[in-house]
């Protein structure tokens, strides 16, 4: 799915000053009206001025080139990174693309609209309420997941003081400067991803895995994040912890790699210029695309860019298997037998307590007595 933001850069058409009519006709007071072709031509050339014919771009840049001669520049990040941020500011002004594409989905554009000190709040906070939306928006399996991968970026959020996809909020602000540049979501909806990823691991697999998502405490610092410019610090954690698990691996970065290359190709196709009328001939001319991604991703478009690619298959979400059944039931049956646990100690130290107060003694032997008389 995709999410396009045109920001308003059209000019208001010039107005037209008519002379007397019994007076001769000056030329140079005389304004024309311009179509809504000319003026899109005119911001088209003064963009193109702007646009650096061999710009200067940041090593983390990598340029590809489609078969219609579009360009691609697709930025690789780090999600925690200041560095990052500045490499995707200079790289859309110096291209002045025609449209920028980020590693998102509809799923997590929030954070595009999310003030910094919001967002920080927001990624350091894991709580039942957002388990329970989880749960509700993905599944049980799923929201588990997604959950306990929240866990990892707040984990890194605290060590760092950083709120995360810093990179992706620039491109947004940046690409809203740009003259008729769009901006599209061009990652795999998230519950997609998560579902196959559940879908592919055994019972101990996942067992093996919340456990070390949930005891993750190494400490990172800032130092330890441009240190992973080649390969996004998430994404390295996540590869350590996934090393053992080749189609976890699968799910959660190649099949992302091939849904993001085939975005950010559908981004590059060429752009049809404006007609004046319907008899003029199409024009056409080769699109610039920024890509905004995390560098693990890099490679995999590399990889796949002259591919012939189709994203039916990675779209798709496998039923349940057994072992995904009895996972769900032991997760349920483990929070239902806590929850009537602490029920119990709590009706037991309630009544412990009661008992023990002077009253209550009192009116207990009160009741023996009476008993006794009987």
């Amino acid at each position: 799915m995709q999410e396009e933001q045109q920001p308003e850069a059209a000019a208001d058409p010039m107005s037209c000053s008519d002379a007397p009519e019994d007076g001769p006709k000056e030329t140079s007071s005389v304004s024309q009206n311009i179509s809504d072709a000319d003026a899109f031509k005119i911001l088209l050339e003064m963009k193109m001025k702007k646009r650096q014919k061999k710009p200067t771009l940041p090593s983390t840049v990598t340029e590809l080139d489609t078969e219609d001669g579009s360009k691609v520049y697709v930025v690789g990040t780090a999600h925690f990174s200041d560095s990052s941020k500045k490499d995707v500011v200079k790289t859309i002004q110096e291209v002045q693309p025609d449209v920028v594409v980020v590693e998102l989905c509809q799923y997590r554009v929030s954070m595009l609209k999310m003030d910094e000190k919001t967002l920080l709040k927001e990624a350091k906070e894991i709580n039942l309420e957002k388990l329970q939306q989880a749960i509700k928006q993905n599944g049980v399996m799923s929201g588990l997941m997604q959950m306990l991968l929240l866990k990892v970026s707040a984990h890194i959020t605290e060590q760092l003081g950083m709120a995360p996809g810093g990179e992706f909020r620039e491109a947004f602000k940046e690409a809203s400067k740009v003259p008729f540049c769009k901006f599209h979501l061009g990652d795999r909806p998230i519950p997609v991803t998560f579902k196959r990823a559940i879908a592919a691991l055994s019972f101990w697999q996942k067992v093996k895995l919340a456990w070390g998502l949930c005891f993750l405490s190494d400490p990172i610092s800032k130092d330890d994040v441009e240190k992973c410019k080649q390969k996004d610090l998430l994404e390295q954690m996540m590869a350590e912890m996934i090393g053992e698990f080749p189609d976890l691996h699968r799910t959660i970065v190649s099949e992302r790699d091939i849904y993001l290359t085939y975005m950010l190709k559908q981004a590059a196709k060429q752009i049809e210029l404006p007609r004046a009328s319907e008899t003029e001939p199409r024009e056409y001319i080769p699109a610039v695309v920024v890509g905004v991604v995390g560098m693990g991703h890099v490679p995999g478009i590399e990889k796949n860019w002259n591919s012939d690619l189709n994203i039916q298959e990675i779209m798709s979400v496998p039923p349940p298997s057994a072992s995904s059944k009895i996972f769900k039931f032991v997760i349920k049956a483990t929070v239902f037998g806590l929850m009537g646990y602490g029920c119990y100690r709590i009706g037991q130290r309630t009544v412990q307590f009661i008992l023990s107060m002077p009253a209550a003694q009192s009116y207990l032997q009160k009741l023996t007595e009476i008993r006794s008389q009987h």
